[in-house]
C-alpha cells in the first residue's frame, strides 16, 4: 500500500498537490513556507484517500485500502508513519492542532461513498458534506492562521458550499459511477427522474432542479463569509481565494446553462491564479 519512496515525502507532496489541479493548489501559493508544507501535505492526504474512491472500480479492494489508511493515520499519531503523505503531514500536527479525529473523520466520509450513492434530503447528504468538506476546512482553517473560534463554523459552511459546487459541476461524471448526490425529495420536487440524470438527460426540468442548486450554493457561500471574524480575514485569505475562484466556476456553470451531464467546465489555471492573485493583493472578489 505504500506508496514509492523515490522522492522525499515532501517532494511526492507538492507533486500530488499540483498534479490534482485543483483551485486549492493556486491558493497555497501565497501562503508563507510552513504554512504551505503543511497544508500541501494535508491537500496529498485527502487526494490519496478521495483518489481510492474515485480510482479503484472495485468496492472492496476500496474499502480495504480505506482500511489501510485507518491504520496508517493510527500508526502515524502513535509515531510510525510509513505512507510519504503522513510523514511530510505529521512534523506540522503537533503546530497546526491537526487531529487524529479529523483524519479519521475525512476517511470515513470517503467510506460513505462505497455504500451509499444516494441521499433522501438535503439534510442527510450535509452529513457528508461535513466529514469530506466541512472538516477539510476545519484544518485548513487552523493552518492559514485562525485565532477565532467562530471561524470553525466559518470553514464548515465554507467547505459545505464548496462541496455543493463540485457535486453541481460533478453531476455528469459522478452519474457515470451511479452516484447521485442531488437529493432524492428534491429529485422528486422538480419532476427529475434518476434514470434521466443516468442517461444524461439535459431538460427543462433538470436545469430548474440545478438552479436550486446553485442559488442555495450562492446562498451558503454568502452565510460562510458573513461568519467570518474580521480578526481573522487576513489569515483566511487562502480561503476567500478558494471562494473566489469556486463561487466564479459556480456562476460559469449557470451561465452555460447547467450542461453539466455531459461535459466537466473548469476554469484555467491562469485565471485560478488570477482570481487567486486579485484576493491576495486586493482583497476582493
Amino acid at each position: 500500500m505504500s506508496a514509492p519512496t523515490t522522492a522525499s515525502p515532501q517532494d511526492y507532496v507538492q507533486q500530488k498537490a499540483a498534479a490534482s489541479g485543483s483551485s486549492f493548489y493556486y491558493a497555497f501559493l501565497f501562503l508563507p513556507p510552513r504554512r504551505r508544507a503543511a497544508i500541501t501535505a494535508f491537500y496529498a492526504f485527502c487526494r490519496e484517500v478521495d483518489d481510492v474512491v474515485d480510482e479503484v472500480t472495485d468496492p472492496g479492494v476500496a474499502a480495504t485500502k480505506l482500511a489501510w489508511w485507518q491504520a496508517e493515520v493510527g500508526r502515524a499519531y502513535a509515531g510510525q508513519p510509513t505512507h510519504p503523505v503522513m510523514q511530510a503531514l505529521m512534523p506540522h500536527a503537533a503546530e497546526f492542532g491537526i487531529e487524529q479525529r479529523q483524519l479519521q473523520d475525512v476517511i470515513t466520509g470517503c467510506q460513505m461513498d462505497l455504500t451509499q450513492t444516494r441521499y433522501l434530503d438535503f439534510a442527510a447528504l450535509q452529513k457528508y458534506c461535513h466529514l469530506v468538506a466541512g472538516v477539510v476546512g476545519e484544518v485548513s482553517a487552523r493552518i492559514f492562521g485562525q485565532t477565532e473560534r467562530q471561524t470553525t463554523e466559518y470553514a464548515h459552511k465554507l467547505g459545505l458550499a464548496f462541496q455543493l459546487t463540485n457535486i453541481i459541476r460533478d453531476v455528469g461524471e459522478d452519474a457515470r459511477r451511479d452516484r447521485i448526490y442531488l437529493p432524492v425529495n428534491e429529485l422528486q420536487q422538480f419532476d427529475v427522474k434518476a434514470h434521466e440524470i443516468l442517461k444524461g438527460l439535459h431538460t427543462d426540468r433538470f436545469v430548474a432542479l440545478m438552479r436550486f442548486q446553485a442559488e442555495r450554493a450562492q446562498r451558503i457561500y454568502d452565510e460562510a463569509l458573513a461568519l467570518l471574524p474580521a480578526a481573522d480575514r487576513r489569515s483566511q485569505k487562502p480561503g476567500l481565494m478558494m471562494a473566489s475562484i469556486y463561487r466564479t466556476l459556480l456562476r460559469e456553470i449557470e451561465a452555460d446553462g447547467f450542461h453539466v451531464l455531459n461535459q466537466r467546465i473548469a476554469l484555467t489555471p491562469l485565471r485560478k491564479l488570477w482570481l487567486a492573485w486579485k484576493m491576495q493583493a486586493l482583497g476582493r472578489f
